[in-house]
């Protein structure tokens, strides 16, 4: 099986806090930097799990850029997609002593890919994995609806992440719908705050509700969380995603039950 991933490649540094924030103060923490961005992550998984997995994004010519390829590349990841000056992009993500996490996201140039710098033939895949940070910016949607395009031509499936409830509400609800229905999915990924931004009925046949600690909820059955313990949710979403499109929900539970008894977004 081939999973190919549309998005963002960004240094992820993630620190989990010994104690809360103070303002204005200092707190105690363990921190870790690698590969990140949630189609960098997903990708990861779909290799971790087994399938030929291919991340498409835009990468900085920068040594940072150059680093996290190579990594990307090592966890057995097809890395591709244009290069081009610029800065890499960084995402913080802040864990409390709980494991909830909190991120600080800056994309730089991954954001600024667009449908003329694609390769039809990248999409040559299974499943297309769509992080929906990709349809923030008008360019890189008009980049995801032709990968789509490309996808389906070739028999493959569409899947879309909506990663992100306070961006789609400040981009505009119907604007993200209709970006997002350009994109033909066959299955969306969603938290409760951004299914519920979007009013989630017609997003796409499948819709897969995270419910975090909970489990999730495929087609109106709900499926429980693995038991375990829980050292930090960055990433759990994504190793979801992944098991889903290789294997189904059980799979999807599994993966994420692996991702958050570590640190760090990838396995």
């Amino acid at each position: 099986m081939i999973v190919c991933t549309l998005g963002d490649l960004v240094l992820d540094v993630v620190v989990r806090l010994h104690r809360p924030l103070v303002r204005g103060d200092d707190a105690p923490s363990r921190t870790q930097i690698g590969p990140g961005g949630q189609a960098a992550n997903v990708a990861a998984w779909a290799a971790e799990l087994g399938a030929q997995a291919r991340l498409v994004a835009k990468r900085a010519d920068d040594d940072t850029g150059r680093l996290l390829g190579a990594e990307l590349e090592r966890r057995g990841v097809e890395v591709l997609g244009p290069v081009a000056s610029g800065r890499t992009g960084v995402v913080v993500s802040i864990g409390d002593p709980g494991g909830e996490r909190t991120m600080a996201s800056d994309r730089g140039v991954g954001a600024t890919l667009a449908a003329g710098e694609l390769d039809p033939e990248w999409f040559a895949c299974d499943a297309l994995h769509v992080s929906g940070y990709g349809l923030l910016v008008e360019d890189m949607a008009a980049a995801a609806a032709s990968a789509a395009k490309a996808t389906r031509s070739r028999g493959g499936r569409v899947s879309l992440d909506l990663s992100t409830w306070s961006a789609i509400r400040e981009l505009g609800r119907d604007t993200f719908r209709r970006r997002a229905a350009a994109l033909e999915p066959e299955i969306v990924f969603g938290r409760d705050r951004e299914l519920d931004e979007l009013a989630d009925a017609e997003l796409a046949p499948t819709v897969v509700r995270k419910l975090g600690p909970e489990g999730a909820v495929v087609d109106g059955k709900t499926y429980a969380a693995r038991p375990g313990a829980v050292v930090d949710t960055t990433g759990a979403g994504d190793a979801m995603a992944a098991g889903f499109l290789v294997g189904g929900i059980e799979l999807g539970l599994d993966a994420a039950a692996r991702c958050v008894a570590k640190q760090g977004t990838m396995p």
